[in-house]
């Protein structure tokens, strides 16, 4: 069988449940894109018990007090109430009891609270703060997706339609694991030629680490609902990754004048080459000269690693748009894509080249650790490795969620210095395995 037919096969999940997950689900990306949001209440219409695992998740992922909350919904509500009384009443004890001042409620559905069909669109008529409402049904899509939806439910409810473009005002929307330290990086870049930008949404000031008074009470994200207001004056909207194309086009609904340019991924030479091209092309001057100097440096690196990671073969799983990245940049110093394991179903896992891509869980990767060198997943697949007696295989941590290490929200494999690094720490631990030492 062709990889292409195999591909087809194994476009959508071929078990009934997943044994080792490594999906999360839906409300859970709604509500980390809420917490890019300044002083956002994300709220999530649900029990206590899936608020709390969110809440635990990001907190023990980036080591940070989280801005969550919940309506409550029981079994008694869920099946009398219309979904009205629980929502208001939660912002009610939250705004009054707690005496926060949100600039928008950010409130996001849950499967039990889609299933039932409440109406969380015509509970915003009662709501005097500005709110947002975003469908995110645990069973449909992902993180990836609850992310992205989110972003245009923002656009389609509260940006104002316009017909000018304000010149140099730029917007970069991220897709989903792009961590706070990266998105500060992209960020200066493009600040450094010149555009007012704006990153929607911006956990660059929301999870990055900075310990500051009032933590976890209120999202601290670096653009607020007055700025997504505004957002319709935007010249240039830059995605990255493809989830993130949905919100780039409700943008342009809003003023058919912005100029959408996107990139699957900011990771490697050639990505970057092109990223700043259009940065150079818009702005008609020369990138810094520190610019250069780390696009020097990658071309380096890539020299010294693939002595280490050319022919080293590679397991990756994770969000589609995470996997695409890592593929790439590994096979321009000669990595070979054993398998992708993906998280869910998107139409750019077709341009990955791998002899494996399907839809599972990490039981269905682990049938591939024997013919990898290195496994690049979340911490759940450190267990596998370790009860594999066939593999070899070392692991670099990479994606949701990694309770192994610290600084996860500053790490950096974005851009011309976040590639080396990203290089550098493969080909190291590659060392280390060919060595005994994984």
């Amino acid at each position: 069988m062709s990889q292409e037919a195999d591909f087809e096969l194994n476009r959508k999940e071929h078990k009934p449940l997943q044994v080792n997950p490594i999906k999360h689900s839906q409300p859970m990306g709604a509500a980390l894109a809420f917490m890019g949001i300044r002083n956002c209440l994300p709220l999530m219409h649900a029990s206590q018990g899936c608020a709390s695992y969110t809440k635990v998740f990001y907190t023990k992922h980036f080591n940070e007090p989280i801005a969550m909350y919940n309506t409550s919904v029981s079994d008694i509500t869920a099946v009398l109430d219309g979904g009205d009384y629980s929502i208001l009443l939660a912002i009610d004890n939250i705004t009054k009891k707690s005496k926060l001042k949100p600039e928008l409620i950010g409130l996001h559905t849950t499967g039990l609270t889609e299933t039932k069909g409440d109406d969380v669109r015509g509970v915003g008529m009662h709501i005097e703060i500005p709110y947002c409402y975003v469908n995110t049904p645990d069973f449909e899509g992902g993180m990836e997706s609850g992310w992205a939806l989110t972003v245009k439910a923002l656009v389609d409810q509260h940006t104002e339609p316009a017909t000018e473009c304000k010149p140099n005002k730029l917007v970069l929307m991220p897709h989903v694991g792009i961590q706070p330290g990266e998105i500060e990086k992209i960020k200066e870049m493009c600040e450094n030629f010149g555009f007012e930008t704006l990153a929607f949404p911006d956990l660059s000031t929301s999870l990055d680490g900075y310990l500051s008074e009032g933590q976890g009470k209120l999202a601290t994200g670096g653009i607020g609902i007055d700025d997504i207001v505004a957002l319709g004056d935007t010249e240039t909207v830059i995605t990255i990754g493809s989830s993130m194309k949905v919100g780039a086009e409700a943008l342009q609904k809003k003023n058919p004048a912005v100029c959408h340019i996107h990139f699957d991924h900011l990771m490697g030479l050639e990505n970057n080459d092109n990223f700043v091209a259009e940065l150079m092309k818009i702005r008609q001057i020369d990138p810094p000269p520190l610019m250069k100097r780390w696009r020097g440096r990658l071309q380096d690196v890539m020299l010294d690693s693939h002595f280490l990671v050319g022919g080293a073969r590679f397991i990756v799983t994770g969000e589609p748009d995470a996997c695409i990245g890592i593929c790439e940049l590994l096979q321009s110093v000669g990595g070979i894509i054993d398998t992708v394991v993906a998280t869910t179903y998107s139409p750019i896992l077709e341009k990955i080249e791998a002899e494996h891509i399907f839809v599972g869980d990490l039981e269905d990767a682990a049938q591939h650790f024997k013919n990898a060198d290195l496994v690049i997943s979340n911490f759940h697949a450190e267990r596998l490795l370790h009860m594999d007696d066939k593999s070899h295989a070392g692991l670099m941590l990479r994606g949701f969620p990694n309770y192994e290490e610290l600084g996860n929200q500053l790490k950096n494999d974005q851009l011309y210095e976040g590639s080396c690094f990203f290089l550098f720490e493969a080909a190291n631990t590659l060392r280390h395995v060919r060595h005994g030492e994984h």
